[in-house]
């Protein structure tokens, strides 16, 4: 199933899109909801509350009285993570036994207010943030909430800053404009995105390419989302990855690429590989059969040092290849130092670039990328590889050391 995590700052229309993804179809598990529930008269939730904060936050009818509760735990932040530590787990319990009842072709969509404060983004496909400058999400919360300046700018302190929302977002919903601008989007996004994505997955497909290469400028966030995909990936089988490490074109600050995220994820043995093969298909990324070997380079012709596996994201909305390489074979060695050298050198990004502009213009007009992929491979053995390893020779580059990790593995320990 597709898990999709919607977060975003107070006042900014995260409900409205929650209400507008169920409308269309998704199961929505609602944390402020469950938060609401976990707390109610007789529950070991409200009894832990009361234990911690004493009896004058209840009201006369023995309910949580929420403003009593919430003018101590926004002022201090001390007693805001007591009481998150009493909530949160029952939140995710409870969340845990919905989606233990969901279906294999539901869209599941967590509304978590404090997901990034949490740390829960790795557990979703992708992540939704819904988001609106500071100013206008307090004038809400003045004009529709009735609440006071202080007040409003007190909740917002209390929540993770806008920056760190929107650095943790697959997907940004802006909602500046009016509220149909903002279920227009939604609706755009639900169809466009999040049904095909949740299509491919059940089907066990990568996401089509139809277009043929197209170089963009280099983007200061590929680095951050390759960071974001990396931990989710890492998450899916975290007792048999031993590194997800951001390679290829995206890699290298300054250097135009093709806007797809190279991931290598290196593995003990090829028998790892193949085990985790269900799990990365399950958090969005199925291999793609036919592809099991890199070009062999002079110094080890050997196909069969060569050997990897492949998969690819089933996301129509960001591409994304992941290479599953066995740590210390010459293909994961090659990866490393390849980003490496052209990340020190930049005559040898400029020489890189000329090529793949070269390239890219003579397939411009292809269905895919293929032909582009085949046509700049001998530049890698017959330019790249003697310039790379002199400058690995001459520098001492070593890349990491996982012989421990892998010696257990071929000894069966």
């Amino acid at each position: 199933m597709l898990k999709i995590g919607l977060t975003g700052g107070i006042a900014s229309g995260k409900s409205l899109v929650a209400a507008r993804l169920q409308e269309l179809g998704a199961l929505l598990i609602d944390a402020d909801l469950i938060a609401r529930q976990v707390v109610e008269p007789g529950t070991p939730g409200l009894a832990r509350v009361v234990e911690a904060f004493g009896p004058g936050i209840l009201d006369g009818q023995g309910r949580l009285d929420r403003p009593a509760l919430g003018a101590i735990v926004f002022q201090d932040p001390s007693r805001r993570e007591v009481l998150n530590g009493i909530i949160h787990p029952l939140v995710r319990e409870s969340a845990a036994g919905i989606m233990a009842q969901a279906a294999d072709e539901d869209i599941l969509v967590q509304d978590i207010p404090l997901l990034v404060e949490t740390g829960q983004g790795s557990a979703f496909h992708l992540v939704i943030v819904v988001d609106a400058p500071d100013e206008v999400r307090i004038q809400r919360m003045v004009d529709l909430r009735g609440m006071t300046l202080e007040d409003a700018r007190s909740r917002m302190a209390a929540q993770a800053t806008r920056e760190a929302r929107r650095a943790a977002a697959d997907i940004i919903l802006e909602n500046s404009g009016s509220r149909e601008d903002l279920l227009a989007k939604v609706d755009d996004l639900w169809f466009g995105r999040l049904v095909p994505f949740a299509d491919n997955c059940r089907r066990g497909i990568r996401a089509r390419r139809t277009k043929g290469p197209v170089l963009s400028a280099p983007r200061a966030d590929w680095g951050l989302q390759a960071a974001r995909l990396s931990s989710r990936i890492q998450a899916a089988a975290p007792d048999d990855i031993l590194a997800v490490d951001h390679i290829g074109s995206t890699a290298v600050p300054g250097l135009a690429a093709k806007d797809v995220i190279d991931l290598q994820v290196t593995v003990a043995g090829l028998d790892v590989a193949d085990r985790i093969a269900p799990r990365l298909a399950a958090a969005g990324y199925p291999r793609v059969p036919g592809v099991a070997t890199d070009t062999p380079k002079p110094s080890q012709p050997d196909p069969a040092q060569w050997q990897k596996r492949f998969h690819a994201n089933a996301d129509p909305g960001r591409p994304t290849n992941l290479h599953v390489r066995v740590a210390g074979t010459p293909g994961w060695r090659y990866a490393l130092l390849f980003r490496d050298w052209l990340r020190a050198e930049p005559s040898a990004v400029a020489l890189y670039e000329a090529h793949k502009r070269e390239m890219a213009a003579q397939h411009a007009s292809d269905p895919g990328t293929a032909g582009y992929a085949d046509a700049k491979e001998p530049w890698f053995t017959d330019v790249a590889w003697p310039l790379m390893d002199g400058w690995a020779s001459r520098t001492g580059w070593q890349p990491p050391s996982y012989s421990s990790v892998a010696a257990a593995h071929k000894s069966g320990r």
